[in-house]
């Protein structure tokens, strides 16, 4: 018998080089029966040569509106926006469940269709953690990136375009010489979810960079508030979610009050939610202008990326698909264990679209 067809689609969005899936992955899912069709693509960070060798069919980059009716579409970021139906199952962050403008349009194309969404952000296991995650990485980009607005602060500019690496040694490298040039001591930081996968990236960069990181997580923020200590550090990294009873951490007066705070990395970046925890911005920041000046003298800029592990396409890759692949091997049975419970959140959202 035939195992399921996995199709990987290459990426469209701007400064998207991730993929879902190594070619030691592939060569793992032939092996246990699998088909699998890789599409090129100009940007990817592991070449198509390394999926041939595994066993791959090869199409052209974007050709899955074409594929099979049975093959399972897998990609990252958001499709194409041209309206048009999806019929096929699709392995994807749809963004579509929270209520965002988007996320309707997709789910609407997905009903014009036919077809199904299996959204990464959703694949759970039996207990509701993520069986696969990109946190580590933006953690450890968002770190550095409020860094270089630091140094960029320094020498009394505000940071310019960022840009992907080849690898986090290369950041790294290039990160030091922007401190370096600075010709000020390394400032301090404060990473809020410390604990987790986030916050763990967040610190580790700042601790490789030489500065120096105070760590909090549930116990030192559970009074609720306000926390001053905040504004007594350089940096001030946000690694959690916004959702409802989150403590504000920098308040809307922040800019003003006497403060050693000079940059707000926001990773987790939710600047649109009522629960933000951070009140002095109301945007997100791109690659080509990562901080957002909210306060003149002394400075104060935020920055908010919502890419942030693009910025490390190798690493956020490899280790996204090491966690994603003992999932993906079960797709045979994609009625149950993690893909049922995705495909049931779907249905539940599709039905909430059918009775608007």
């Amino acid at each position: 018998m035939t195992g399921p067809h996995l199709w990987i689609r290459a990426e469209q969005r701007a400064n998207e080089d991730r993929v879902g899936l190594t070619p030691e992955g592939a060569a793992a899912l032939i092996a246990a029966g699998f088909r699998l069709t890789v599409e090129d693509s100009a940007t990817r960070i592991l070449p198509l040569d390394g999926y041939v060798a595994a066993g791959c069919a090869t199409a052209p980059e974007g050709s899955w509106p074409g594929a099979p009716d049975e093959a399972i579409i897998f990609g990252l970021k958001e499709l194409p926006d041209d309206g048009t139906p999806l019929r096929h199952r699709h392995i994807m962050f749809g963004h579509a469940y929270k209520g965002q403008p988007s996320g309707r349009v997709l789910l609407r194309r997905f009903a014009a269709g036919g077809g199904t969404l299996y959204d990464l952000e959703y694949l759970v296991d039996e207990a509701g953690r993520r069986v696969a995650a990109f946190g580590y990485w933006a953690g450890y980009a968002g770190a550095a990136v409020s860094l270089m607005c630091w140094a960029a602060q320094q020498q009394g500019g505000i940071c310019g375009p960022v840009s992907g690496y080849g690898d986090a040694a290369a950041m790294r490298a290039d990160l030091a010489a922007r401190l370096d040039a600075a010709g000020a001591p390394r400032p301090d930081a404060l990473v809020i979810g410390a604990l987790g996968r986030v916050g763990t990236g967040a610190a580790d960069l700042c601790a490789a960079m030489g500065v120096a990181v105070t760590r909090w997580d549930m116990a030192e923020t559970a009074s609720g508030g306000p926390f001053p200590e905040v504004l007594d550090h350089g940096i001030f990294l946000n690694c959690i979610l916004a959702r409802p009873g989150t403590p504000v951490f920098v308040p809307a007066t922040a800019p003003t009050d006497p403060r050693a705070l000079r940059v707000i990395g926001d990773i987790s970046c939710d600047p649109d939610s009522a629960f933000s925890p951070i009140k002095v911005y109301d945007r997100t920041t791109s690659w080509d202008a990562p901080a957002l000046r909210v306060h003149d003298a002394p400075p104060l800029d935020v920055t908010a990326i919502d890419n942030l592990p693009s910025m490390l396409p190798l690493e956020s890759s490899q280790d996204y698909a090491g966690q994603l692949l003992p999932s993906l091997l079960t797709l045979d049975r994609p009625d149950a264990g993690v893909w049922g419970r995705a495909a049931a959140i779907f249905d539940d959202h599709m039905e909430r679209i059918r009775d608007q």
